[in-house]
């Protein structure tokens, strides 16, 4: 899953209920979406450098992984200081980097019957639907239930953070989960980032002023990635049942 600490600093620093950057999810969205091109291209070059050279996929793999973890940090807070000139390829190379750690998932979709490339569209067509039912929900909300929503999804998210934490170690002592098992946490996985996505049109223009629209661009991408993680996630489990 991808990191979420954007997510939860908006979760924390949302309580001002007054918005501070009215527009910034308009001036975010372009990024996001020019994000979302450069993570394609990422996996493009992931499944040539797995299909041409595939003992040199693992070792990459894990160096774009680290240096993918690095460059959160890094471009989150040139774009929290409004540093766009700095921020901008940061963000740039931390979205193709996003792109080719996907290259292990995407592979295993178009090698599962019934999910291939229409699996990959049904994903990102649903995580787009989601984006844009999401708005006008959140624009609906009062301060209260605004606010109780960003707790419970917040919760929700940290759980869901200590699962595929156990996951993740029992299969390197190699336990893997149950079919049930992981088509149950891919559909909570889905439902709580549709909730994010909710949560993002909600708090980021009262977490982020106008200028600091990259931060607000980063978040949503992360959303988006997540949702559309799960949502392949979800489908794979479903066509590996037994």
């Amino acid at each position: 899953m991808a990191n979420t600490s954007n997510f939860r600093k908006a979760i924390l620093e949302a309580q001002n209920n007054s918005l501070v950057g009215p527009n910034v999810i308009s001036k975010a969205l372009p990024f996001v979406g020019g994000g979302l091109v450069l993570t394609a291209l990422g996996t493009y070059g992931g499944l040539g450098v797995a299909e041409t050279y595939p003992q040199l996929f693992m070792p990459t793999f894990i160096g774009a992984l680290v240096l993918q973890i690095v460059l959160f940090f890094v471009a989150q807070g040139a774009a929290n200081k409004e540093n766009q000139a700095t921020a901008m390829p940061l963000l740039a190379l931390y979205s193709l980097l996003t792109g080719y750690t996907l290259t292990g998932l995407i592979s295993l979709a178009m090698a599962t019957p019934k999910v291939g490339m229409e699996g990959i569209g049904v994903a990102a067509l649903g995580c787009g639907i989601t984006f844009i039912a999401a708005r006008p929900i959140a624009a609906n909300l009062s301060e209260e239930d605004g606010f109780a929503l960003q707790k419970t999804i917040q919760l929700g998210v940290i759980g869901l953070v200590v699962v595929l934490g156990v996951q993740l170690l029992l299969g390197m002592f190699g336990v893997y989960t149950p079919t049930w098992m992981e088509l149950s946490i891919s559909g909570i996985g889905v439902l709580l980032f549709a909730g994010v996505a909710v949560v993002d049109f909600y708090a980021l223009p009262r977490t982020y002023n106008d200028e600091q629209h990259l931060s607000a661009a980063l978040s949503m991408y992360l959303t988006y990635i997540n949702l559309f993680v799960f949502i392949l996630r979800f489908l794979i489990a479903l066509q590996s049942r037994d």
